[in-house]
């Protein structure tokens, strides 16, 4: 069912070559078989009409993160993996699942989930009370994927001491290596 979802945010065949594709099929099932039941939950739901065939999912797992003033819990949920045949949109699927994944998260005692919408996905997102928070702009970094419009060269990843994005740092790097 992720496979569904990917296909949809460009990341699939034919836009992404098959064997790259088939690398993730096989990565993500060894990470499932790993994890369920420990750190990862996966919530699916069955077509009415054909008992056994998957129409929605979406996986959650838990993160350990350094607290923070407002939180000293250093679990953070994250929500993956949401996906419903297009076949089987709006009709409350997804929504139940979401639910589901929430009330896992709050049986285990977390009460931050966190999770990255597509735009079709946000509207069902902020009605179920998910937001952007009031505690810092979320941005992330990946050096297989840079920001949009950044030239060739200017993003990547910076080995220890080495800046990191567009220009030299100020005075001295506070990220240089101490030797230690």
């Amino acid at each position: 069912m992720a496979g569904v979802m990917y296909r949809e945010l460009g990341a699939a065949p034919p836009t992404l070559p098959q064997e790259q594709f088939t690398r993730w099929e096989r990565a993500a099932g060894d990470v499932v078989r790993q994890r369920l039941g420990a750190d990862l939950v996966v919530v699916v739901c069955d077509d009415p009409g054909t008992p056994g065939r998957l129409i929605a999912c979406g996986a959650g797992t838990v993160a350990v993160r350094l607290p923070n003033a407002w939180h000293l819990d250093p679990r953070v949920g994250y929500i993956q993996w949401m996906s419903t045949e297009p076949g089987h949109r709006h009709q409350g699927h997804a929504r139940a699942v979401l639910r589901r994944l929430v009330a896992w998260f709050a049986a285990e005692g977390i009460d931050t989930v966190e999770l990255h919408a597509s735009s079709s996905g946000a509207p069902l997102y902020r009605s179920e009370g998910f937001w952007g928070g009031s505690t810092g702009l979320a941005m992330r970094y990946r050096a297989w994927d840079p920001p949009p419009g950044s030239p060739e060269g200017s993003w990547g990843p910076a080995g220890l001491g080495e800046p990191v994005g567009r220009g030299e740092p100020d005075g001295d790097d506070p990220v240089a290596p101490s030797g230690r």
